[in-house]
């Protein structure tokens, strides 16, 4: 028989009751969500308005695709540093001082571009990657210490939803603001939003901050790192934004080559794969607290047992209308996954490295995000879309075996 272990890692902390004065748990959410949507929209946006960015800067579409891409690598590099520190200091503070290093990389971006400067364009980007990451890792770490167990998956779902929300917002103003105010004017136009989100955070998370009097050992960060169960989880969220990030980068072209659809209709068609993330990425949690009682692993495994045979079979069927619900049902399961993952993650391990084990999670999720959209461009010039998809579904089929074995934190 199993039993629901006594003690939950991020209840450990005394300050952490939600009733105590000056804390507003869902104040703390909205706060950090606001922040977390304005840096992914300054993530994406180079994305919208590439072609004038192209024409500006006399640059082709593979140096022009590191805007986007750099973040990506400097997040996967700058994750577990970033961990490191946030288990050792207030996350508070370090999210302040988040938001001001992307005003910073923001004006810096927007005054390179104006002068045609393209490496120092790139250098902006990678420090504005620095901020993204500390953001996300502090935003799931303070979140999750400031809801109870009870509710902690669903907030930390609502959470990372910031990040379908920012990259829709990103793409859809994108156009918009660079007609109006020319195109450096992307890379600032969102910080007003982390800034709203940081007035908003900041009063809110007063008091949640534990003290870090008892710091971490270099040995216990270490332990992180040979942790099985971390391992375990980190591989689902690899294969998990693996799929998410080839669906999103190779979904319209297959659209476009093989049903003969426009580009702008097929972008239109495959919008709803990330965007009903929104949707899911909050549902896992729900679902996990409210139907699960708290467990994990059985969203995770519904989550790829789903989306393996509707990512294998995809370019089997020719209906529109079959496609668009296959892209909206494929979206839903696997972002079931990279929803709950970051709540997964820090439960298997103490609470004074859940940072570490967050940061962890993000930066194997994140690699899997950088070459996922590189490997699937090799396999469909070298054999086509259907053999792309095929490996593609695979992935699927080895995450089913990994959350078959995945484990379940607070049972023994």
């Amino acid at each position: 028989m199993t039993s629901r272990s006594t003690t939950t890692h991020s209840d450990d902390f005394t300050s952490n009751e939600p009733q105590q004065k000056g804390q507003s748990t869902w104040g703390i959410v909205a706060g950090a969500s606001l922040i977390s949507t304005g840096l992914a929209a300054y993530e994406i946006v180079p994305a919208s308005v590439t072609p004038l960015i192209r024409d500006s800067l006399h640059i082709g579409p593979t140096i022009a695709g590191f805007l986007v891409g750099i973040m990506f690598g400097t997040a996967v590099i700058a994750s577990l540093p970033a961990g490191a520190v946030l288990d050792r200091t207030d996350s508070r503070n370090v999210m302040a001082l988040a938001v001001l290093t992307l005003i910073v990389a923001g004006t810096w971006g927007w005054i390179a571009g104006k002068q045609g400067d393209y490496r120092s364009v790139i250098a902006s980007r990678a420090l504005g990657g620095v901020a993204y990451v500390i953001v996300w890792n502090a935003g799931i770490d303070l979140v999750s210490q400031a809801a109870t167990s009870e509710t902690r998956a669903t907030a930390v779902g609502i959470f990372t939803a910031s990040g379908p929300i920012g990259f829709a917002l990103g793409q859809g103003t994108g156009p918009l603001i660079a007609h109006q105010f020319g195109w450096p004017a992307i890379f600032v136009a969102f910080t007003g939003l982390t800034v709203i989100g940081l007035v908003v955070f900041w009063p809110a998370s007063r008091g949640l901050e534990p003290s870090r009097e008892d710091a971490p050992s270099v040995q216990e960060f270490g332990a992180v790192l040979r942790n099985r169960k971390v391992w375990s989880i980190g591989l689902l969220g690899f294969l998990g934004y693996s799929l998410y990030l080839f669906v999103n980068s190779w979904g319209a072209s297959y659209l476009t080559a093989e049903l003969g659809l426009s580009l702008a209709v097929s972008g239109l068609l495959v919008a709803v794969f990330p965007a009903i993330g929104v949707v899911s990425r909050i549902s896992s949690g729900l679902l996990s607290d409210r139907v699960f009682g708290g467990r994990r692993q059985p969203i995770v495994l519904g989550s790829f047992a789903v989306s393996a045979p509707l990512v294998l079979f995809f370019t089997r069927f020719r209906s529109l209308p079959l496609l668009v619900a296959l892209l909206l049902l494929t979206g839903f399961a696997v972002q079931l996954t990279l929803g709950l993952s970051f709540t997964y993650v820090r439960e298997v391990v103490d609470s004074r490295v859940a940072a570490t084990a967050v940061a962890f999670q993000t930066s194997v999720g994140l690699a899997g995000a950088f070459l996922a959209p590189i490997a699937g461009g090799v396999i469909v010039d070298l054999a086509g879309f259907d053999t792309a998809f095929l490996l593609a579904g695979l992935l699927a089929v080895c995450g089913i075996a990994v959350a078959w074995r995945a484990p379940e934190p607070g049972y023994s």
